[in-house]
């Protein structure tokens, strides 16, 4: 190589092309139009979910059941449209994912049983404190709740509960299918992996901005605790219904009650073991290949660090 000199090496610099994008290759638009066509996107697909619960006109408070079951229809609809605009995304942006629509939403077989157990797991474990409240404060021991919990009726009557539906079936699956499923292949090629991940839920939590607005009209709470309320993390559909569940973790209830320092090490201990146990139940490699990293290979980010 040192006999080549100079123009030598040059020439096979040159005789090296870089490797380019995927949708450079195809003759698609640019990364910075990319990266417009993403965030609008995901900024049409926010608007479309939350406008479509006001296509209702009622004077009614959200938690009427004549409200959930109008609504219900509505997000539905919407939900179920939502893959095209990953469609549409892709035939603007010419990034061709590498593998079906569906598996690089996340619907796939591969890892679905530790995808399933290991979040849900995590989650419990952040909320351990407040699990240990709610088992201090319910009055029936835990044979008592376990035969709660398994009854058939218990299970009738919660299907027939309009809240219960929006809270624990409904927004779960139709939230996480939009905020999540949809908007992060659409951003992982823009912002790489890594940010899409944290972009993702600034989307969820400006479009549940509207709860705000609605709570105040109907005077349902004050302007502190509707924000201390406002929005989830997201994650999988489970730990979304876990969630909701459990609800923000009452902290001032805790301090408060007659066994505040064994429920107070609780806050601390579940906290503590959340972000000791978050990186090695959250490593890709237990949950099978990730459709993301083909896409973002295809798209020119092969060094993704998730990826590697």
């Amino acid at each position: 190589m040192a006999a080549l000199g100079g123009d030598g090496l040059r020439l096979l610099s040159v005789s090296r092309p870089e490797r380019q994008p995927e949708s450079a290759a195809l003759g698609g638009p640019g990364p910075g139009l990319c990266c417009w066509v993403s965030v609008f996107s995901c900024l049409s697909l926010a608007c479309s979910y939350v406008g479509s619960l006001y296509v209702w006109k009622s004077e009614l408070p959200r938690d009427h059941p004549a409200v959930i079951k109008r609504r219900f229809t509505s997000v539905l609809v919407v939900s179920s449209l939502s893959p095209l605009c990953v469609l549409l995304w892709r035939e603007l942006t010419g990034i061709q994912p590498g593998t079906s629509l569906l598996t690089l939403m996340g619907f796939r077989l591969e890892g679905i049983f530790p995808a399933a157990l290991l979040p849900l797991l995590l989650t419990m474990i952040l909320f351990l404190g407040p699990l240990m409240q709610l088992s201090m404060d319910c009055s029936c021991d835990l044979a008592d709740g376990l035969k709660v919990v398994l009854a058939p009726r218990s299970w009738a009557r919660c299907l027939t509960d309009m809240r219960w539906l929006r809270n624990q079936v409904i927004a779960p699956l139709t939230e996480e299918l939009v905020f999540r499923a949809c908007m992060l292949p659409m951003l992982a090629p823009c912002t790489g992996l890594g940010p899409a991940v944290f972009t993702c839920p600034l989307f969820f939590g400006v479009a549940h901005f509207h709860h705000i607005f609605e709570q105040l009209r109907f005077r349902q709470s004050s302007v502190g605790s509707i924000f201390l309320s406002a929005g989830h993390l997201i994650g999988p559909v489970l730990c979304h219904s876990f969630c909701n569940y459990m609800g923000f973790p009452a902290v001032c209830a805790a301090l408060e009650h007659p066994q505040r320092w064994p429920l107070l090490a609780g806050y601390a201990l579940g906290v503590g073991l959340f972000l000791l146990l978050l990186q090695p139940l959250t490593d890709p490699k237990l949950y099978g290949s990730l459709p993301l990293c083909v896409l973002l290979e295809r798209a020119g980010d092969s060094e993704a660090p998730l990826c590697s």
